[in-house]
């Protein structure tokens, strides 16, 4: 205990050391960053009360699941029996799908692209090919998969595999031509090997180029039909190490599909063609058909087409075959979409898609080759997207997808997570949701359905919520680590629609994603949301059960940053912090574009950059626009993007900041409070002695601007005034542009914290970076908590301001609200990013709220019907003491001050040489911490109130800006980023949860039983392949084949079995798991140990067979014959 305290004595002087230096322009009074004048007395007090019960044992950072559509997707395979999906991409990864719940995520070491997968049908295990050649075994059967072996190809590409149901022999097919054979078991090459020039007529002179296709005859399986690149075909016999016989076709193969009863095949080809072959003419096909080719009037040859880059021919008992290919369109249709044709008799059927299609595959009643397939449905996999058709109605409906892989749909700009929320806002947001949902699809149940899970044991509310690049805002119920979309809430449709014909102007201010959703706010308590766009607009949101139609409120904030811009009078500026008497209900809706768009020539002015709608709107139930705030031109310049945003539904205030400055509106009056720049807050108080800038001068800097600005939101002001470069730069204005976000930031830091005040003097845009509405002390001498907002700006500046509400909820409509400066201003290192406050127990206080009610409903006619708000106040009580504790982390530093002394307690140095990314103040197993993300990739999280590191591990690398902007924490432990564009992966920095994990997955592999073959009759059997298992051990066994070459693949034993350890987590199953690598690892020993004494064995008995010739040589003879 004693050595605690000495810690605490130690935080008390660092606390002090960085008053000394920054405290000293300020002068007497609040101004000052610190004041620790007699610290030693008042500081102790708090700090001997507070017991911390968060330890660093209860920090572990571990990937949980992963939600969304693939990225980049390469491969697909189904296992029929398991019913589960397969989906390898572009970046190594391979995502695994089954009923809603299951869907795993695992990664390839190397990051090579899979060119292919291989389910070991019921046997709970995967093999994926490579683009580095190298084959891996996936075990399925512990859930986080795991390699259990790999091949690496050394002198050899890989082309294409194929697995036999039920074999353990891999055929790899290569680019060279050649064929090799992979034991499954073993992962070791057999020695047995299809040599290219072996397989083609010595008569050939030319390469048959690589291997396109490999698979055994449904009807013998020591048949192995062999295609290649050029045209040939080979029907390999594996007993007698010849072709049967080989066909030649003069355009390039594609692919190749059997009819079940092996007498036939089908191919693909790069001219748009289907040829149908007969094993007993091989010369040519019996027929060739160009599905989509136009046909010649002259009986010639129908014209070319795409290629068809996949076919699949598909027998049914009762009905025609189906044949399904992609591709094959014609030429003279550039602008057809990318399409799946289902041909069924005479009946052809094109599916057009909204993406090129990747792969697909038809899922059948049976996994034997060689029965009646009876198809039902088609997998098609999308660049961006999963589609299953139903093939068992004739309209071939799409079956409705229950994976939440539609978060792309437009792409996603920032991401809010919210844990332990109210437990009836899911069934509420799902209940206006559902009516929104589509129809058409299948009635059929989805037929990937493999797989089992559970809810677990974790059973608290969780609620993400996407902003997308289209406007439009996601609500996904994500408890108990899945995902299910809830609802879906369209922003733009409070703005007018941009018309193509508005000309050169109208580009100047819209850009290619005006709606972009830059950030959001929402408060599940009270339902009010919140959401700030791209165009510089901010949006109030209620949530009602009710339909109504209605017009949308709408109110223009001019703000500047420059001080004369007090002295020139503007009919629409509002004075800063005015009296109450100038406070009169304004609203005024927009109308038309007449003042949207400025005539060609003239300077804009006071114009927004979209046009809320002026008529009445219909609203459906669910979020409903209450008010419309939108930022306007000024003096021809463009209004900088938001930068921060926060609501508090008890004062009915919403305040939002830019790089110019600060503006609060009463949303419940619809008025303009405050719109003034940064500099002007402090009044009195500015602890910087900046200079105010001429009107002249501002002109001449607008350059200079672009480069001083806290992050890339200048970049709107070039977007702006260049109609051509508008499309080039709708990525750095959202922003996603790391390398200038870092080096602004870095370069803003740098000169906020200059020991030259003059560099101040230049800098005069100063960002509002973060705001907070809190009951809290906001001078030194007050007694009681009250009503205020504190402003955090991007130099490290903290500034509170008090806000005055009507006493009673009577007056709260008509009465005027009033903000004025408190006097109060703290400073931080580095741009502030978070506040919080904790009550003298070191308890988390909640911001006030309005307890929701439906502002639509049936008794709202009685207005009497009083707000009720929960204000969460600590001195509303007499025991909670009369102090509390201000949480304030910027991109370089924690601290926490003592109120209302202003004394900082604490102070944490995070970082020096990177900044913070995120950071926001959580619960955590009924105590509270500082969870932050580093741009240097680590995450850390620190003790509160008194700030000691918990937890710091270098985790995630910030290699682009989409993770910097949608990483963010919550409560319980969690936390999420989208780590592609189309996934968010979410994670755990709880112990507990990690344990958990486990419990929590789904299992991949369940027991079923495979289903019996068709009994199909004496005569049948007598070709069919029924003894063919021992035929192949007995062909490709090391006892026949010899061993592969050395040279040729090296195999890599996995390290699957110990990563399926640390993934079971302890308890009975780690155990077992344990002990089952260790059997695993004995018996490769041993293994190893009976070839040893097996060759030993070899060697004594040849030892003794020549010594027994030699002593019956030597025998009778006498020793002088020797």
């Amino acid at each position: 205990m004693k050595k605690f305290n000495f810690r605490k004595v130690l935080d008390g002087l660092t606390a002090a050391s960085p008053v000394g230096s920054s405290g000293g322009g300020s002068g007497s009074g609040a101004g000052g960053s610190v004041h620790p004048g007699g610290t030693a007395g008042a500081a102790g007090t708090p700090r001997e009360e507070i017991q911390e019960t968060l330890t660093s044992d209860y920090f572990q950072i571990c990937k949980t699941v992963r939600h969304g559509f693939p990225y980049l997707p390469t491969a697909l395979a189904f296992d029929p029996v398991q019913k589960i999906l397969a989906i390898g991409t572009r970046t190594g990864a391979i995502r695994i799908l089954g009923r809603p719940g299951v869907d795993c995520y695992c990664q390839h070491e190397s990051g090579a692209a899979v060119l292919q997968l291989q389910f070991l049908i019921n046997e709970g295990a995967l093999v994926s090919a490579c683009a580095d050649d190298a084959l891996h075994l996936w075990n399925l059967r512990q859930k986080r998969p795991a390699i259990l072996h790999s091949l690496k190809f050394n002198r050899e590409r890989i082309t294409y595999c194929h697995l036999p149901f039920q074999s353990k022999w891999l055929y790899v097919g290569t680019e060279r031509g050649n064929t090799h054979i992979v034991n499954i078991e073993s992962f070791i090459l057999s020695g047995y090997v299809i040599m290219w020039n072996k397989a083609i007529e010595l008569s050939t002179k030319t390469h048959p180029g690589p291997v396109v296709h490999l698979s055994d005859s449904p009807r013998d399986e020591g048949k192995l039909l062999i295609g290649y690149e050029n045209g040939t075909i080979v029907f390999w016999d594996l007993r007698s190490k010849r072709a049967d016989l080989r066909a030649y076709y003069d355009e390039a193969i594609h692919s190749v599909a059997w009819h079940h009863e092996g007498k036939q095949f089908m191919c693909s080809h790069s001219d748009g063609s289907l040829t149908l072959w007969n094993l007993k003419s091989p010369n040519r096909p019996f027929q060739t058909t160009i599905p989509h080719g136009k046909v010649q009037r002259d009986g010639k040859k129908p014209e070319s087409c795409k290629p068809i880059l996949k076919v699949e021919y598909k027998t049914c008992k009762n009905s025609e075959p189906f044949v399904i290919f992609s591709g094959g369109l014609s030429y003279d249709k550039p602008c057809r979409r990318p399409s799946l044709t289902i041909m069924h008799g005479k009946a052809i059927t094109v599916l057009e898609m909204d993406h090129p299609i990747v792969d697909f595959l038809t899922l059948c009643e049976t996994p034997y080759p060689n029965e009646f397939q009876e198809p039902y449905a088609v997998v098609v996999l999308l660049e961006k997207d999963l589609i299953v058709v139903d093939l068992t109605q004739s309209n071939f409906p799409i079956f409705e997808n229950p994976y939440p892989i539609d978060i792309h749909e437009s792409p996603v700009t920032c991401t809010e997570y919210f844990a332990d929320c109210p437990p009836d806002l899911i069934p509420v947001l799902y209940s206006v949701g559902a009516k929104h949902k589509k129809q058409g699809y299948s009635n059929k149940e989805w037929p990937i359905s493999g797989g089992a899970w559970n809810l677990g044991a974790q059973t608290y509310p969780e609620i993400i919520i996407t902003g997308h690049a289209d406007g439009s805002v996601k609500f996904w119920d994500a408890s108990a680590i899945t995902l299910q979309m809830l609802y879906k809430l369209k922003t733009s449709k409070v703005f007018e629609k941009q018309k193509v014909g508005e000309g050169k102007a109208t580009a100047e201010i819209v850009e290619e994603d005006p709606f972009a959703v830059q950030m959001m706010y929402w408060c599940p308590e009270s339902r009010i949301f919140c959401v700030a766009g791209v165009s510089a607009y901010v949006i109030v949101y209620r949530f009602s059960k009710h339909e109504v139609n209605t017009e949308i409120a709408s109110l223009e904030v001019r703000l500047q940053c420059e001080v004369e811009d007090i002295i020139t009078p503007e009919p629409e500026t509002n004075p800063p912090f005015p009296d109450a008497s100038s406070q009169l209900p304004s609203l005024k809706s927009l109308s038309g574009s007449a003042n949207t768009v400025a005539c060609e020539g003239t300077m804009k002015d006071s114009i927004p950059c979209l046009s809320v709608k002026a008529r009445p709107v219909r609203m459906p139930p669910g979020y409903q626009a209450d008010l419309v705030i939108q930022l306007v031109w000024v003096d021809g310049e463009p209004p900088q993007q938001i930068t921060s945003l926060a609501v508090n539904s008890a004062y009915g205030l919403v305040a939002f900041g830019n790089c110019n400055g600060l503006a609060v509106v009463d949303f419940m009056q619809k008025t303009v409070l405050l719109s003034m720049g940064t500099l002007d807050l402090y009044g009195s108080s500015d602890p910087y002695q900046r200079q105010p800038r001429s009107p002249r001068k501002s002109r001449q800097f607008a350059a200079g601007l672009t480069e001083l600005s806290d992050s890339p939101v200048s970049l709107e002001l070039e977007r702006c005034k260049s109609p051509t470069s508008v499309k080039g730069s709708r990525k750095l204005s959202l922003p996603t542009d790391l390398k200038t976000d870092l080096e602004n930031r870095e370069n803003s830091f740098s000169r906020s914290r200059s020991s030259s005040v003059s560099s101040i003097d230049r800098d005069s845009k100063e960002a509002i970076t973060a705001l907070y509405f809190m009951e809290s002390f906001a001078r030194k001498n007050d007694s009681a908590v009250s009503s205020c907002l504190w402003v955090g700006t991007g130099l490290g500046m903290v500034i509170i301001l008090s806000l005055n509400l009507p006493a009673s909820d009577d007056l709260r409509q008509s009465e005027p609200v009033v903000v004025s400066p408190s006097g109060t201003v703290l400073t931080l290192k580095g741009a502030v990013l978070t506040f919080a406050c904790l009550d003298c127990m070191g308890t988390l206080t909640h911001q006030p709220y309005e307890v929701w009610r439906d502002p639509h409903s049936a008794d709202d006619g009685d207005k009497t019907r009083k707000r009720k708000l929960v204000m969460h106040s600590p001195s509303s009580s007499q025991d909670m003491g009369d102090h509390q504790f201000a949480v304030i982390c910027s991109e370089k530093q924690a601290k926490v001050f003592s109120l209302p002394s202003q004394t900082c307690l604490y102070v944490h140095n995070i970082t020096e040489t990177s900044f913070l990314l995120r950071a926001d103040v959580v619960t955590l197993c009924n105590s509270v911490c500082l969870a932050c993300f580093c741009a240097n990739g680590h995450i850390m999280t620190l003790s509160l109130p008194s700030l000691r590191p918990l937890l710091d591990i270098n985790y995630l690398p910030v290699t682009d800006m989409r993770i910097a902007r949608t990483f963010c924490f919550t409560n319980e432990g969690q936390a999420l980023y989208l780590s592609s564009p189309t996934e968010i992966q979410r994670l755990t920095y709880s112990q507990e949860m990690c344990d958990n994990l486990q419990d929590m997955l789904g299992d991949l592999f369940t027991p079923v039983e495979t289903p019996e073959a068709q009994n199909r009759g004496f005569l049948k059997g007598l070709f069919g392949g029924s003894g063919q298992a021992f035929d192949r051990e007995e062909l490709f066994g090391e006892a026949t084949a010899g061993k592969a070459s050395r040279s040729l693949a090296q195999h890599i034993p996995g390290s699957g079995g110990i990563e399926g350890v640390r993934g079971a987590a302890g308890g009975v199953i780690g155990d077992l798991t344990r002990a089952r690598i260790a059997l695993d690892e004995r018996g490769q020993k041993l293994g190893e140990l009976d070839e040893r004494t097996a060759s030993m064995m070899a060697s004594a008995e040849a030892f003794s067979k020549h010594a027994h010739e030699v002593m019956l040589k030597y025998k009778d003879k006498k020793w002088y014959q020797f």
